[in-house]
């Protein structure tokens, strides 16, 4: 019975953190989204209301990981259940980098404004990208709230598609940047802000490994794993 009573308790510790996780994951989905928004209409308000949202997204991450560290000491939890935890501290530390790219988003957004720089269409230049990105996450984020390891799989290779669109924006702000060195200023910014959404993308991937880790209890990081469960299917 003492056995029976610490597994329902450590289920009940690990359910409340994942909970947490969860929410994490919603406010920094709504930062990204957001500081897209911001990015687009020039809005300094929601630029600034993003970049102090960070604070809340920081102080879960401590949390968090107090809760973490804790469910470790008192529950000692062993082979399956450590890899949960493991894996649930990675995606925390992910979430809280999703954050603070959001945030650099949110400060190109206000700088442009401030500045009064409007020769490139900055919001278009990355548009495409941004919403394969914001898929990507919020893809992530559910295959962590139902530990589904297929969506998790096909989100992967989401991840070469922002990377190709991340390409092709900076030949063509490198180009703008030639043609005509006004623009030199907004493109940079526009730059830095793709190579944000770059990065979550990369984050986004990052946590759906995670989520083959915790469901398969294979480390595929750097491995060609995802594209080859990918083509079996194909095949299959």
């Amino acid at each position: 019975m003492p056995g029976e009573h610490s597994s329902k308790q450590y289920d009940m510790d690990l359910e409340t953190i994942r909970s947490k996780v969860l929410l994490m994951g919603g406010l920094v989905e709504s930062q990204f989204h957001d500081a897209v928004a911001c990015f687009k209409s020039g809005n300094v308000a929601q630029a600034e209301a993003v970049i102090k949202g960070d604070d809340n997204v920081n102080s879960l991450e401590v949390s968090l990981d107090d809760a973490c560290s804790h469910l470790i000491v008192k529950r000692q939890p062993a082979a399956n259940d450590l890899r949960t935890v493991m894996a649930t501290i990675k995606v925390i530390t992910d979430l809280e980098r999703i954050g603070d790219e959001a945030t650099k988003i949110a400060r190109a957004a206000k700088n442009i404004t401030e500045r009064g720089v409007t020769t490139i269409n900055h919001y278009e230049t990355i548009r495409v990208m941004a919403t394969s990105a914001s898929n990507m996450l919020h893809d992530a984020l559910d295959a962590f709230a139902r530990l589904d390891g297929k969506q998790a799989i096909k989100l992967i290779a989401q991840d070469e598609v922002v990377d190709h669109e991340f390409r092709s924006i900076m030949r063509t702000l490198i180009t703008f940047m030639m043609e005509d060195p006004r623009t030199i200023s907004g493109a940079l910014d526009t730059l830095w802000v793709a190579k944000a959404i770059e990065r979550i993308g990369d984050h986004a991937k990052n946590i759906a490994e995670y989520v083959i880790y915790i469901v398969e209890g294979k480390d595929i990081r750097h491995t060609d794993y995802a594209a080859t469960q990918l083509d079996e299917r194909t095949t299959n």
